[in-house]
């Protein structure tokens, strides 16, 4: 109203003071430009939905920050998910034959963690273009091979410290950075520089006791590899006398990925490719 001239007595408003007003246009002339809204940014309904009752219990920071990250995950990337199922008996009797004389020589444990990063480092060398990650209408292809593994903390929380330069690392190497992450994060100790900079995670859904799962991109990547449990089950493999009935240390591997930069193509392919360095792992390997 302050904005009408008034020319009433002692410059009260008159009536005739807000109709000329009105015919001169003068409240276009303070409108405040609007900007469209994004059709693709994501809103949350606003739904009343009966959450129940019960105790309340707070979010955690590192929680909250785990939340939003996955919201925004599966906002962003149009996620699709593939199997495969990999035979590891000749990878796992080489273990179980090989880990207290690995651990004698080496000073580390031998889990099955380092073996499946240096499978995955192989297949990604073999495959670069799951090694990206999306920067708009640009896709940028990463020069270095960092992998991210899942580690619970003391929380319950996880976290996925990097292995750096993974493809250029042994398995010595891979054994003790390995160890060394996981035991940062049992004891809170991870620093900054441990946890940044993965340009593809791994996620062993196996170590809680699941068959298989469909784990979420870790963004900015664009794929995320989950491995189950390592079970034993009776499977028909072909022999020089035929077919025949084996125990067979069987594992099912899922990838999740970015259909808007990694096709069914190369999603199938590089999977198969990190199954196949796992089935055809050199038993006579020397420690």
């Amino acid at each position: 109203m302050a904005r009408i001239p008034a020319t009433g007595k002692e410059g009260r408003l008159k009536k005739s003071d807000l109709f000329q007003y009105i015919k001169e246009g003068r409240p276009y002339q303070f409108v405040q430009p609007t900007t469209e809204p994004d059709p693709t940014a994501y809103r949350i309904p606003q739904l009343n939905l009966d959450k129940g009752s019960g105790k309340l219990v707070e979010m955690d920071r590192m929680r909250q920050m785990i939340a939003d990250h996955m919201v925004y995950s599966k906002h962003t990337s149009p996620h699709v998910t593939a199997y495969v199922e990999a035979d590891l008996t000749e990878m796992v009797n080489w273990r179980n034959a090989n880990k207290a004389k690995f651990q004698e020589k080496n000073g580390e444990k031998l889990t099955f963690t380092p073996l499946f990063v240096e499978a995955v480092a192989n297949a990604i060398a073999d495959f670069p273009m799951i090694n990206v990650s999306v920067d708009g209408k640009n896709i940028i292809l990463m020069e270095d091979i960092y992998v991210g593994m899942s580690t619970a903390l003391p929380s319950g929380n996880l976290i996925f410290p990097v292995v750096k330069n993974a493809n250029q690392k042994g398995l010595k190497q891979l054994a003790s950075e390995v160890n060394s992450l996981a035991e940062k994060a049992r004891n809170n100790n991870l620093s900054g520089d441990d946890i940044k900079g993965s340009t593809f995670t791994i996620s062993n859904v196996g170590t809680f006791g699941s068959l298989m799962g469909t784990p979420i991109i870790n963004q900015p990547e664009v794929a995320i590899l989950a491995l189950g449990i390592i079970k034993k089950r009776a499977e028909v493999i072909t022999t020089e006398k035929g077919d025949e009935i084996a125990i067979r240390s069987m594992m099912y591997l899922s990838l999740s990925f970015d259909h808007r930069v990694v096709d069914g193509y190369l999603g199938g392919s590089f999977l198969r490719r990190v199954a196949d360095y796992l089935e055809k792992f050199d038993s006579k390997r020397r420690v």
